[in-house]
């Protein structure tokens, strides 16, 4: 959440409701909707670390709110984080520490384990098409991660599938 928060704060100040809209209208109803207190808890650490600067901005009949804006530090954070490649492909993967433990522990079958899964994958694939169907056509941005996370689920499909033809 940290760096999101920058990337926003990039465009101009802002505080931690215009924050959580601005992720929720770029990111749609497929990104999990982000928790006002994890925003403002974030925006408190990311003050203590000098990269935003909060100014408290007196209302009339409302509380004072405070309106954050990037330090120069936060700039650099920012500008590092874009020009950083993402992680690597998951080697840590709890499906398959489970597939891969089943035969030793006795606890589970590994067939069984790949269907349960795919049912799984296929369900959310499912839940995805109708969420992208419901999503607005014009934010392109939720529609691309719609149609990253169905690629997502295609290829870990197929690995299902790859891992089935090996282990029977």
């Amino acid at each position: 959440m940290r760096l999101p928060l920058l990337a926003l704060l990039a465009k101009g100040p802002a505080h931690g409701y215009e924050l959580k809209q601005a992720l929720e209208k770029l990111l749609g109803a497929a990104y999990p909707q982000p928790n006002i207190g994890q925003i403002y808890v974030t925006l408190g650490r990311l003050e203590k670390a000098g990269l935003i600067e909060g100014e408290d901005v007196a209302q009339t009949a409302r509380p004072n709110k405070r309106i954050y804006r990037l330090t120069p530090a936060g700039r650099e954070a920012v500008a590092a984080w874009f020009d950083e490649p993402t992680a690597e492909p998951r080697m840590r993967d709890e499906f398959f520490m489970k597939l891969a433990l089943a035969p030793d522990s006795g606890a589970a079958d590994q067939i069984a384990l790949i269907n349960k899964q795919r049912r799984h994958y296929l369900n959310t694939m499912r839940d995805l098409s109708k969420l992208a169907a419901a999503e607005d056509r014009d934010n392109r941005v939720a529609q691309l991660l719609i149609e990253g996370a169905m690629l997502h689920l295609q290829a870990d499909l197929d690995w299902l599938e790859r891992c089935q033809e090996e282990l029977e």
